[in-house]
């Protein structure tokens, strides 16, 4: 049998009833919020009028019942009275001397948190060996802080020992050489460019054993002001002068505290040496290179070196000494003309004809603040791993002269610092695994 044929209108029936069902059902869905948003603003604004009425009313009954209570009179006027008397008073009430809280006050008050900033890394000083640490640090993505000192202090400050001279050439890259000043600046603008961060000030004291190891600045009596995980030491070391008002006004300026820095600059020329140790013999015989003459001032009959070395500057046929001499000043204005000495013997002074003079009567690192917590020499220096920057406090590295009598140059101080920033990030990685 066969099956009837579909009826095309059928279809279209069907299908126009099914679009009518789906127009009505999203009708639906979106009347009904349309609705309800409808009503609540309706109802939102009966209610607000409807609120205010009832405070206009309630407003009315109030200077109603004011006129009741104070007949004859303004009701008005006791009310502004009234507002004036509130509003003295309450002004007299802030002004008020704060009385000085009592026992039971602080026993109660609870304690205020520590207001310590918190770092990864703060490297303490800012010569070479801080400045590196502190690029490579900053590079490291560690975000270092750099304490670099105070312009008035005479052992740590901002920049380091380059900050006193002038020329440098011995520090690779500078073909025509570099002012001291000018390499430590731009060593700092390229720490800050890669996100360290400076606070010229002094630390007053440490506590490296603590964990996080806690750093003072200012009022060592207080509350620490630093947190770090890890801290790199590069205090630097500074030259013992005699302590004469000239040295200040011409260092650097035919006066110096390191013959393989300076010697150079005195090619053919006459200089003298103040000093009988170790440091001093070996500053005059090399020194013997570019003078013609070298003269060592000592205020003993005899050296203080060793034996070996003595013999090699009584060999040395460019070497003079003025034994039982000190020095009472150093001559010239803006560079060395002379220098003043007398005999301590005889009391009778002399200018010796020099124009450069050359004070090593030793060194002294600025580990004064770190004594009893990092281990040190019989000289003051810190000590650290053969090879590596590590002291003997864990997350505490030491970079720089401070840890350095052997070469005190600024490119050694520069490669332990980056040996120091490396160091730390290692130890920092650990830690955190």
């Amino acid at each position: 049998m066969a099956e009837p044929t579909p009826d095309p209108s059928d279809w279209v029936t069907s299908t126009t009833g099914r679009f009518v069902d789906a127009v009505s059902a999203l009708r639906a869905r979106t009347t009904q919020p349309v609705i309800t948003a409808t009503r609540g603003i309706v109802y939102g604004i009966v209610a607000i009028v409807c609120g205010l009425t009832v405070l206009v009313l309630l407003g009315i009954g109030l200077f109603r019942l004011l006129d009741l209570l104070i007949p004859g009179e303004s009701w008005s006027a006791h009310l502004v009275f009234g507002a004036v008397c509130c509003t003295l008073g309450a002004l007299l009430w802030s002004r008020r001397s704060p009385q000085p809280p009592t026992d039971r006050t602080h026993a109660r008050r609870p304690k205020e948190p520590m207001s310590a900033t918190a770092r990864e890394v703060i490297v303490i000083g800012s010569g070479p060996a801080g400045l590196t640490a502190a690029i490579y640090a900053a590079r490291a993505d560690l975000a270092p802080l750099v304490i670099e000192g105070e312009p008035s202090s005479t052992s740590d400050q901002p920049g380091g020992q380059l900050m006193l001279t002038t020329d440098v050439e011995n520090f690779p890259g500078f073909p025509d050489g570099v002012m001291g000043p000018q390499l430590m600046t731009d060593m700092r603008a390229q720490a800050e460019r890669f996100g360290a961060e400076f606070l010229t000030a002094k630390v007053s004291r440490v506590d490296l054993a603590a964990h996080p190891k806690r750093l003072w600045v200012g009022d060592p009596d207080g509350e620490p002001t630093h947190l770090a995980d890890a801290v790199i030491v590069s205090t630097g070391a500074r030259s013992l002068m005699l302590g004469l008002d000239a040295e200040t006004r011409l260092i650097g300026h035919g006066l110096s505290t390191c013959a393989t820095c300076d010697g150079f600059f005195f090619r053919d020329q006459e200089i003298a040496v103040v000093g009988g140790g170790d440091s001093a013999v070996e500053e005059a015989t090399f020194l013997t290179k570019f003078a013609s003459k070298v003269t060592i001032v000592h205020r003993r009959d005899e050296l203080r070196a060793s034996k070996i070395m003595q013999q090699r500057a009584f060999d040395n046929p460019k070497i003079e000494f003025a034994w039982n001499t000190v020095v009472d000043d150093v001559v010239g204005d803006t560079k060395v003309e002379g220098l003043a000495v007398r005999d301590i013997l005889t009391d009778t002074t002399s200018v010796l004809p020099v124009t450069g003079v050359f004070i090593a009567i030793g060194h002294r690192p600025n580990t004064d603040l770190f004594a009893g917590q990092l281990d040190m020499d019989d000289n003051g220096y810190l000590i650290t791993a053969p090879g590596r920057s590590l002291t003997n406090l864990d997350g505490v590295f030491a970079c720089g002269d401070v840890q350095d009598h052997t070469y005190r140059q600024a490119i050694t101080a520069a490669g332990s610092g980056c040996m120091a920033a490396i160091d730390a990030e290692r130890w920092l990685e650990n830690r955190h695994d």
